[in-house]
């Protein structure tokens, strides 16, 4: 398919992070864009705040006459998680309308690019926005597709191009989802991989299926491409593999990590290079994703000095260690942790970052099928905490489990944990005003944000 073909692009779930960033691109380049999703979220009401024609309902004839009329120029994205007997998705099926996946798209446009792939059960969104930071700030051109709101670009999508071009091909920079496999549609030229920790079993049925189809993605990258690979992962490559961490057999390293002021610093170092680091985000775990986004930067010619400049006013990403109130008196973060390695990570940074105050988290779990198959894990990572709020499982795409919920869970931890609604975490807040009060949770946990907000105002 030739994008330039195309006049009309429609989404079948357009209020999704990845497929709202694709709905921008192609608006962006003059295609008639519409859109179906099946409830109003902030990424909906943006789309329809800038001029997309949006519908949620699942309704035949709110399809547009046109793209029936001329399927030739038509194109169909939908996201894995509608369902295959969705009213809209079997009508255009029926009528010989071909349907691309996000991902499909994504390698369509990413095609004639230069690509860098950002993959990793967790960290590929920091490292993506962090990126597409650092190559806004040193000036150069690029698009970008990234799986959260960016603090410094307030958006998913980036399409810089008063800046300077590094290569022939313009460069396109992806997040690279492992769900349902996706990332195999890519074909990178660099290809970042922050960690391949078991997740999506409901997909792979198995952790070793899921580094499989790491590796899979690692092979995908194009001739003469680059890998650049957390160490200890094992991942092998045909052609060049950089890894990077604290370990001393690292290709790439950070060492002399300290806390100064409440900031993370580190020494970044790369055969004969070397400079120290002031990270703009906190976290243990985004020191090894400026690490990575360093070396990728790097690859493409970008001094040292420059990138080092640029991480240090990087903002973050929403959701991703966000601070929501940050004062002396009262400390609030919010992050999308919902994965046991990714809350041990955000707990044990925030604890060093305040370790003479007691830390609350309210935490709400994400799908029941993630919740069976890490449960011991989770209640270990929880159990970091000095009290833990525990929501009602979020289910997502899925059915409930018999006998997986949130008592299931709280039954396995040792620290002090209570089971709470969404209202009771309010009056106790309210009540209690922790100190310093984490929030954590893939959900609908974010509803929550504005309301305690305005608790600590």
């Amino acid at each position: 398919m030739n994008i330039k073909d195309i006049k009309i692009a429609y989404f079948i779930g357009i209020g999704g992070i990845g497929m709202s960033a694709i709905a921008r691109y192609f608006n962006a380049i003059g295609i008639a864009v519409y859109g179906y999703d099946k409830t109003q979220n902030d990424f909906t009401n943006q789309l329809s705040a800038e001029g997309f024609n949006i519908h949620y309902h699942e309704a035949i004839n709110l399809i547009p006459k046109e793209m029936i009329d001329s399927p030739e120029n038509t194109i169909v994205i939908y996201t894995p998680a509608i369902p295959p007997n969705h009213a809209e998705l079997v009508y255009l099926k029926n009528k010989g309308i071909k349907l691309h996946k996000r991902a499909e798209v994504l390698g369509i446009i990413s095609h004639n690019s230069f690509t860098i792939g950002v993959a990793g059960t967790h960290g590929k969104t920091t490292t993506s926005c962090l990126l597409a930071h650092v190559l806004n700030e040193c000036g150069v051109n690029f698009t970008a597709f990234l799986g959260g709101i960016s603090s410094n670009f307030e958006s998913n999508y980036v399409h810089k191009t008063d800046g300077k071009n590094l290569f022939e091909k313009p460069i396109t920079l992806v997040e690279a989802d492992e769900y349902d496999r996706s990332f195999l549609q890519l074909s990178p030229n660099i290809a970042i991989v922050t960690s391949t920790d078991a997740d999506h079993l409901d997909i792979y049925g198995a952790a070793d299926e899921v580094k499989k189809s790491f590796q899979d993605y690692v092979y995908c990258l194009e001739k003469n491409g680059t890998a650049i690979v957390k160490y200890g992962l094992n991942l092998s490559s045909t052609n060049q593999l950089i890894t990077y961490g604290g370990n001393a057999k690292a290709n790439v390293k950070y060492i002399d990590v300290n806390i100064v002021n409440h900031q993370f610093e580190f020494t970044y170092t790369y055969k004969k290079q070397s400079i120290k680091i002031v990270n703009g985000i906190p976290g243990f775990h985004n020191i090894e994703n400026a690490t990575a986004a360093i070396t990728a930067c790097l690859l493409y010619g970008i001094p040292l000095l420059e990138i080092a400049n640029a991480i240090n006013t990087f903002k973050g990403v929403k959701r991703r260690f966000e601070y929501i109130i940050n004062t002396e008196k009262y400390v609030v973060i919010d992050d999308y942790a919902h994965h046991p390695t990714e809350l041990i990570a955000c707990v044990n940074s925030v604890k060093s970052l305040y370790p003479n105050k007691k830390l609350i988290g309210v935490f709400q779990p994400h799908l029941y099928s993630r919740t069976r198959d890490f449960a011991d894990e989770f209640a270990a990572a929880l159990d970091l905490l000095d009290e833990c709020w525990l929501m009602d499982i979020y289910p997502a795409r899925e059915q409930p489990i018999e006998g997986i919920n949130s008592e299931f869970l709280a039954f396995k931890m040792n620290s002090k944990v209570r089971l709470m609604s969404k209202p009771n975490i309010l009056k106790n807040i309210e009540e209690e005003k922790p100190k310093l009060l984490l929030i954590l949770g893939a959900g609908d946990i974010d509803q929550l944000i504005k309301p305690i907000k305005n608790l600590y105002a």
